[in-house]
Parts: C-alpha cells; structure tokens; sequence
C-alpha cells in the first residue's frame, strides 16, 4: 500500500478539526471542469466514461457538504456553450445529467433541487423531466443544490432585464419611468437564483483559472479557489482545503 494512502485519513481527519469553530461559506459554486481530460488521462478512448464518473461525484460531493455548514451548492454542468457540442454527446450529457436529478430527487437525499438556466434552449421533454424531478424535492430539508444547465452569465442578465422590463409594462408602468426600475436589486430579484445569497466561495477543478460566464453578477466578490485535479478525482480533501483556504481569507466585498 502506498504512504499516501495510509495518510490520506490522516490528513483528511487533520483538515476536519481545522474547519471546526471557523468562519465557512454557505453558499458554494463549483465548475466541474475536466471530465473529458480526465477520461483521456484514465486511458478511456470513449469520453462518457468521464462524463459518468463527473455524475458520481455530484453524490458525493452533496454528502461531504452534509458535513460542514454549507447549505447551497451551485454545480455548473451544462453552458449554453456546451450546446453547441456534436448530437450524439448532447445526448449523452442530457441522460447522464437527467439521471443526477432523478438520484438527487430520490429518497436517499434530503436536499431541495432547483434547476437554474435558461430551460427553453433545451429539449421540451428533457427539460420537462428535469423540471418534473426537482419539483419533488420542493419541501425537502436539507442542502439546496442548484444544478446549472442551459446555463451562460450573459444569458442570465439579459433574461432578467427582458423579464423586469416585462413584469414592469404588466403592471402599467410608464415607459418614461422604466430605466428608473432597473436598479442593481430589482436586477437581482430576477437572476436565475433569486432569492438565495450569492456565492461565498466558487471552487473550479481542472486547472484553468478563470469563470467562463459562471454567475457573472452573483460571483462579483465571491473568493475563488482553484485545483488542478479534475471533477471526477475530486476528493473530500480538495473540498476540506478549499474551505480552509476559505476560512483564512478576509472578504473585502470590492472595498
């Protein structure tokens, strides 16, 4: 047996009791970024193998968070950009993210799921079977865990401009006065995850250092941490040091 497994645990255990008593995110964000590397770094000719091991890990992941005082999760899984990939990988990921709903709905979990994205640029039976299975987790009391699909940065603020300019002419309002309604918290009241505090922390696995679009105006002074390791060799380690480095840093909120 290799010394690293043997001190793993140990290390692990270590990180734990440093988390005990200090100031920890409630809401985290997480791209889960390299299932595709790592499959072909696993040797796998055939990507889904990276793509299903990417689903397995949401599971555990949900489970560690039980462990801390997280109480949101954010995973980004499906960008408007990703829709632009081949048919038969569309496909694929649509299964493969369908049956991430249908676990985390399931009765082994007690967590809430909510669905946010753009849903109408997705297939109507997918997103309505999506739709379908988070809607049976709506009195569940655990974790909320936001699955992000169909999702783009820009997208969402163009969607809640159009849905604020849209809710504003319904109720009469004049169109001389409608620039005065787009303020920074009316905005906020119609982002995909309204009504939930933004993201304390975003953590993004496989390297690359940067947000690709991922909740452009919830993360504006969110602390970011990032990993070299790919989505599906996340282990609870990784999550047990990013929120270490969480709890050492002092949030400035753009002061």
């Amino acid at each position: 047996m290799k010394l690293s497994r043997l001190l793993y645990p140990l290390y692990e255990a270590r990180l734990a009791r440093e988390l005990k008593g200090v100031r920890q995110p409630k809401h985290i964000a997480i791209m889960a970024d390299g299932n595709r590397r790592w499959a072909r770094a696993e040797g796998h000719s055939d990507i889904s193998h990276g793509h299903r091991a990417g689903a397995e890990k949401i599971g555990e992941v949900v489970r560690w968070c039980e462990e801390t005082e997280v109480e949101i999760i954010t995973v980004y899984l499906l960008s408007t950009e990703n829709l632009g990939r081949e048919a038969q990988e569309l496909e694929l990921l649509f299964g493969i993210i369908g049956d991430v709903v249908d676990e985390l709905s399931g009765g082994e979990y007690t967590c809430r799921v909510r669905l946010v994205g753009h849903l109408d640029l997705l297939p109507r039976d997918v997103a309505d079977r999506w739709r379908a299975a988070a809607d049976r987790t709506c009195d569940n009391t655990g974790l909320t865990v936001n699955i992000a699909v169909g999702y783009g940065g820009r997208q969402e603020i163009v969607d809640a401009v159009r849905n604020l300019i849209a809710e504003e002419v319904a109720a009469g309002t004049p169109a001389a006065e409608l620039t005065a309604k787009v303020t920074a918290d009316s905005l906020s009241h119609h982002l995909y995850t309204s009504g939930q505090p933004d993201p304390d922390l975003v953590i993004r696995t496989s390297g690359e250092q940067r947000l690709s679009g991922f909740l452009l105006w919830q993360a504006a002074y969110s602390e970011i941490w990032f990993t070299e390791t790919y989505w599906p060799a996340f282990r609870r380690i990784d999550l047990l040091r990013a929120l270490r480095d969480y709890s050492r840093r002092s949030r400035r909120f753009g002061k």
